[in-house]
């Protein structure tokens, strides 16, 4: 691995200071099976202690790897790609990787063979797709054929191999229970891009919260939207401009919820008096929005942590690695309260968060 950036040390220092071999060393920074703890630990302290880093060139030549991940990603709400990056960051800075970002246009028709030019000239060792990418069949099938490890941000069951994702469908369910306790009936939904898998599982949500509640379901109700913040204005417009309007709004992403937010403010529509408004993904904007938004916490920055780290387990270990279910979080905030004309003791404008499941164990998808 030559000698660190930026230091003095070399890796025959730190194995003279572990009283390790180089070899040991190297396997150590690889991050190779069969290393026992106590050695593994010597060598990290001995590599500390001299500020050593291993050189990314020298351990690329020897190790036949680039030790680089790429991150594909084609979505309209930049906060939620850059929650994922944060944790593809984490878990490369953790395993001593780089990572590159790579934009891909997912309406061109040629984006499969732009992917896979920039697969051939930059070598990484895996890819982090993240949604619609991630089901996306046609590049899929590409990766798979030419044998390219991939990792999977929320991927579809079918399309499972290695990743994270979580229970969508049931978050929303429990957050439609949430609603309708406080005493709303007509319910309405903002739906995300139809290319996304996280699409349809917050519909089938919303749908189980309605049956559960006997509440008859009313397409008018439902409207399409992009996951962006123009999607909450039109969306709401329209919601909103029906002769008998919502009480309530369950918008597909926190993006999407504070458009509505912002056009219910335009049109004198007090949020929560005459208008309950939640979302999902608890990004920043939801604690910085007024009224603050009542949402689904859904870990991106650990989901993106998660599907990284189980990549770099497949890339270590052939045939590792699996698909691991992330808990979430319901998140009640004020953009929520009883409908209008109804008094309830159901929770809300609390700031409680009510939390799932512990997360499952990697599930093999093979």
């Amino acid at each position: 691995m030559g000698k660190s950036a930026g230091s003095g040390a070399r890796i025959d220092d730190v194995a003279r200071a572990a009283g390790v071999s180089m070899k040991t060393v190297s396997r150590v920074f690889n991050h190779e099976p069969n290393v026992r703890p106590e050695t593994r630990a010597k060598v990290e302290a001995a590599a500390k202690a001299l500020n050593f880093r291993p050189n990314p060139s020298a351990r690329s030549l020897a190790g036949r790897r680039s030790y680089l991940i790429s991150t594909l990603y084609d979505n309209p709400s930049s906060s939620y790609v850059m929650q994922v990056v944060s944790g593809v960051l984490d878990a490369c800075e953790a395993a001593h990787y780089s990572m590159m970002m790579r934009p891909v246009d997912y309406t061109s028709r040629d984006h499969v063979d732009v992917i896979m030019e920039s697969v051939a000239q930059y070598a990484p060792d895996g890819l982090l797709l993240t949604p619609p990418l991630t089901d996306d069949e046609a590049l899929l099938e590409k990766l798979q054929a030419m044998d390219v490890r991939y990792a999977s941000i929320s991927p579809r069951e079918q399309n499972a191999r290695i990743g994270a994702r979580l229970d969508e469908r049931r978050a929303v369910r429990e957050m439609m229970a949430h609603i309708v306790g406080l005493g709303h009936r007509r319910i309405a939904h903002i739906k995300g891009h139809r290319d996304h898998g996280a699409t349809e599982w917050r519909l089938q949500g919303y749908r189980d919260g309605l049956a559960a509640a006997g509440i008859a379901y009313d397409k008018t109700l439902v409207v399409s939207g992009e996951f962006q913040f123009e999607s909450g204005v039109t969306g709401a417009e329209a919601l909103l401009s029906l002769p008998e309007p919502p009480t309530a709004v369950f918008a597909a992403n926190d993006d999407t919820a504070a458009g509505v937010l912002h056009t219910a403010a335009r049109r004198g529509v007090r949020v929560p008096q005459d208008l309950s408004v939640f979302g999902f993904d608890d990004l920043p904007m939801a604690r910085q929005l007024w009224p603050s938004l009542t949402t689904v916490r859904q870990a991106s920055r650990d989901m993106g942590r998660i599907a990284t780290e189980q990549l770099l387990l497949s890339i270590r270990e052939p045939g590792a690695g699996g698909v691991v279910q992330v808990p979430y979080e319901l998140v009640f905030r004020e953009s929520t309260g009883p409908a209008p004309g109804k008094t309830t003791t159901s929770r809300s404008a609390s700031n409680e968060v009510v939390s799932s499941r512990a997360a499952s164990r990697p599930k093999k998808t093979r």
